[in-house]
C-alpha cells in the first residue's frame, strides 16, 4: 500500500509527505532530483522525471496510489499513467488547477496545460481524482524580498481580489483522498482558502504579522512584468485572471475540519518578511 509523492521538492507534496509520514503511511518520495530532498527517516527517495519514462518503473514497484505533481504535458501524463497501471496503482490524485473552469480557459496558457493533463487521465487506465486548487497562500513569498528590504511591495493590481489556499489545507485534503478514496468519490473537488481577499489586504495582514506595515504601490502592468522573472505568456496570464477580479471571488466548502485563514498563514511565515538592515523606517 505504498503511496508515491511526485516532485517531491515543492511545498505542497512536502508538506504532504510529512502528514502521511505521521500516519504511519508506507511512502516514497519521487523527484528529479532525489539527492536534493531530506524526507522523513524511513522515507526513501526516488528518481522519477515525468518526461522521462524509463525513470516509471522503479518508482511505481509496488505502490497503490499516486500523488502526481505538475504533469507537464497529456503525452507524459499518458505515458506514466500507462506505466502505473502495469505496476498495480489503483489511483492517482492529480494536482491540477481551478483555471480549468474559468470562461476562456481553453485559450488560457495557465489553464490549457492542466486541462489537457486531467483529459489524459480521464481517458486513462488508473482511476483518478482531480484537485483544483485556485490561488495559494504562499504565492506571497514572492513579495518577501521586497517588503523585507522596502517595508513596501509594487503591484499592477493591488485591489485584484484572490482566494488564498493555505498549502497545508491542500496537503490535507491530498491526504485524505489518497487514503481513503472510497469516502471522496468525486472525481474533481475545487478548493480555496476561507476568505476573498485583496492583494492589498493581504499585505495588510503580513504587515500585521511582522510587526511592520507593508506599503501598497500601484505600477502599469508593463512595469510589473518587466520586473517580473516570469515567462511572458504565464505573466500576461496572471495579469487578465487579477484585471478580471475587481470583486469579492466565492469559496468553496471546506473539505478540511479548520481552514486555514490568510491569517494564520503570515503569522507562521512572518520571519520571511522581517525588515532587513535596508528597510526604510
Amino acid at each position: 500500500m505504498t503511496i508515491l509523492v511526485t516532485g517531491s521538492r515543492g511545498r505542497v507534496a512536502r508538506t504532504l509527505i510529512d502528514l502521511l509520514h505521521a500516519q504511519g503511511r508506507p511512502l516514497r518520495a519521487g523527484s528529479s532530483d532525489p539527492g536534493a530532498l531530506d524526507p522523513p527517516g524511513g522515507v526513501p527517495a526516488v528518481r522519477c522525471v515525468l518526461d522521462d519514462p524509463g525513470t516509471f518503473g522503479p518508482a511505481l514497484a509496488g505502490v497503490s496510489s499516486v500523488f502526481l505533481y505538475a504533469a507537464r504535458s497529456p503525452g507524459s501524463a499518458t505515458a506514466f499513467a500507462e506505466a502505473a497501471a502495469a505496476a498495480g496503482v489503483r489511483h492517482i490524485v492529480l494536482l491540477s488547477s481551478s483555471a480549468v473552469l474559468e470562461p476562456g480557459a481553453a485559450d488560457d496558457v495557465l489553464a490549457r496545460g492542466h486541462a489537457a493533463v486531467e483529459a489524459a487521465l480521464r481517458a486513462g487506465p488508473v482511476p483518478a481524482t482531480f484537485l483544483r486548487p485556485g490561488d495559494f497562500a504562499g504565492n506571497a513569498l514572492q513579495w518577501a524580498r521586497s517588503i523585507a528590504a522596502t517595508d513596501s511591495v509594487r503591484l499592477p493590481y493591488p485591489d485584484a481580489y484572490t482566494v488564498p489556499l493555505h498549502e497545508l489545507d491542500l496537503a490535507e485534503v491530498a491526504a485524505a483522498v489518497l487514503t481513503s478514496p472510497e469516502q471522496y468519490a468525486a472525481p474533481a473537488y475545487t478548493l480555496t482558502g476561507p476568505q476573498s481577499l485583496t492583494f492589498r489586504e493581504q499585505a495588510e495582514i503580513i504587515g500585521a504579522a511582522r510587526g511592520r506595515a507593508v506599503r501598497v504601490e500601484t505600477v502599469s502592468p508593463a512595469e510589473w512584468k518587466s520586473a517580473s522573472a516570469i515567462p511572458s505568456a504565464y505573466a500576461d496570464a496572471l495579469l487578465t485572471s487579477w484585471r478580471t477580479h475587481p470583486s469579492p471571488l466565492p469559496t468553496t466548502p471546506p473539505l478540511t475540519p479548520t481552514p486555514r485563514p490568510f491569517t494564520t498563514w503570515a503569522t507562521t511565515n512572518a520571519p520571511s518578511f522581517a525588515p532587513t538592515t535596508a528597510a526604510t523606517p
